[in-house]
């Protein structure tokens, strides 16, 4: 039994292809897990990184009403982090990147001495021992194309915090027909199930 974190970007709503995938593969789990928190980052916004915020999620004592509130969201977000075996993150292609929405969750979480740390040897990250699924839905077909900038930035962004058991599940095709979208569909599903076993 295990605890699951799920995070939504879809700014679709109930017309998102990674939404109902990732309800897929949780409902595919059913009583397998003791707990599910979902977090749809677009019907409960994280705030964008700007100065204020950043300067606010170092910590101090003369913090403004603003950068409390930010700094209190990050402490939550990474609360949930750290107590879930699981992350499960859809996050869709829009324009050769990942949805603002979910850049806005990495901004927040990513804080050193907390999620990370600078040493001598380089950045260490601090949140570890869990597996992550990142479910991916584009209109075209880019896995493993030099058009596919979302993959490589993922491992990046969530190596440097210390989740490096990626494993990515792609649903392509999506705008280029009924068929090559069904097909798109079937096969994120068949993938899903395999790590559903």
């Amino acid at each position: 039994m295990s605890n699951v974190l799920v995070l939504k970007s879809s700014i679709l709503g109930d017309y998102s292809q990674s939404n109902g995938l990732i309800d897929h593969l949780v409902s595919s789990w059913g009583n397998n897990v003791s707990s599910v928190i979902e977090r749809d980052l677009v019907a409960t916004p994280i705030p964008v990184l700007d100065g204020e915020i950043a300067g606010g999620l170092r910590g101090g004592d003369t913090l403004t009403a603003r950068q409390e509130e930010a700094l209190a969201l990050s402490d939550m977000l990474i609360n949930e982090l750290q107590n879930s075996d699981t992350i499960v993150i859809a996050a869709p292609m829009y324009n050769f990147s990942v949805p603002t929405q979910l850049k806005n969750w990495f901004d927040i979480i990513a804080r050193a001495g907390v999620t990370f740390s600078y040493t001598e040897n380089g950045p260490v990250g601090l949140i570890t021992g869990k597996k992550v699924i990142v479910v991916t839905t584009r209109g075209g077909m880019h896995k493993d194309g030099p058009t596919d900038t979302m993959v490589p930035y993922l491992k990046t962004i969530l190596g440097f915090i210390g989740l490096t058991d990626v494993e990515f599940v792609y649903g392509e095709a999506l705008a280029m027909g009924e068929e090559m979208a069904a097909k798109g569909i079937t096969n994120a599903k068949s993938a899903l199930e395999k790590i559903s076993a």
